[in-house]
């Protein structure tokens, strides 16, 4: 029996302003399918975006939604779950969204462990803009900006992510839709902060642009620099450099941000002594 989706969209926002093609829509039905496997109700969702091509997806899921503004979607979200702890939050939010102007609340977002889950849609470029570089277009691509070649070098967004303390860290693309519906599921059942970072083509401004004429020909470039990360192990120093392992990079037990801060907050009530080394015995 086909899935249905429609309970979980705003379906008199149909169709999708999406571009043909665009990895996005994969990724929206595939979190769908994720919150279905998760058996979450819907009025206990908050679905966070920013702006760019993802921040669309607020607008199309049926679920308690809020828009933002630029680079501030973890920002918002941290407000959402520590008022609301019991809420399930995902953030989506796309490479310039999250990494640029967004940055210094991804990194802080790790930092602090806190229960969200973040989905950062990665088309290498600033797609709704047409086509200015961001933190991770590779070098030599041609963009607007940077029209002989960009020159500056790459953010790898896990490694970000792993360096700033993230426990959940994973990475997969809109190739395989079940491979990345299983890793939604492992974030989205973990506690703390869950950084997923999802690959897709942006065939019209990243593509085109740079001699993939067409959205099978940017999947496929996609394609030949992953490697799931068992396989990418197992390759040399030099041939690991020009591949992305995919796959769950880092799952490790941490004290969770909303824990400790209710610890503060009864600790401030006298409901219990100041907070102490032993609270943290989780934190790696």
């Amino acid at each position: 029996m086909a899935f249905n989706y429609d309970k979980y969209l705003r379906v008199n926002k149909m169709p999708t302003l999406w571009c043909w093609g665009c990895g996005d829509g994969v990724i929206l039905k595939a979190t769908i399918r994720a919150i279905e496997k998760m058996g979450w109700d819907m009025d206990n969702v908050c679905v966070i975006s920013g702006i760019g091509c993802s921040g669309r997806f607020s607008s199309y899921i049926n679920c308690n939604t809020i828009h933002t503004t630029h680079g501030r979607t973890i920002a918002y979200a941290t407000g959402v779950k520590l008022a609301n702890p019991g809420v399930n939050v995902i953030v989506v939010a796309g490479d310039g969204d999250s990494l640029a102007i967004g940055g210094n609340h991804t990194i802080h977002g790790c930092r602090r462990n806190i229960d969200l889950n973040f989905i950062l849609i990665n088309n290498f470029i600033y797609g709704l803009t047409n086509s200015q570089i961001s933190p991770t277009t590779p070098q030599g691509m041609w963009c607007v900006s940077a029209q002989n070649g960009n020159i500056d070098p790459t953010f790898n967004a896990c490694n970000l992510a792993i360096g700033a303390g993230a426990s959940f860290v994973a990475r997969e693309s809109m190739i395989d839709p079940k491979k990345l519906e299983k890793v939604l599921v492992k974030g989205f059942s973990h506690k703390g902060f869950s950084f997923i970072e999802v690959n897709s083509n942006c065939h019209i401004n990243l593509g085109r642009k740079n001699k993939m004429n067409s959205a099978m020909e940017n999947l496929a470039w996609i394609d030949s620099i992953t490697t799931p990360v068992k396989k990418w192990e197992a390759l040399s120093p030099e041939e690991q450099l020009n591949k992305l392992p995919t796959g769950v990079l880092r799952e490790v037990e941490q004290a969770e941000y909303c824990d400790l801060y209710d610890m503060v907050i009864a600790a401030a009530q006298g409901k219990r002594g100041k907070i102490t080394q032993d609270d943290f015995a989780k934190k790696i």
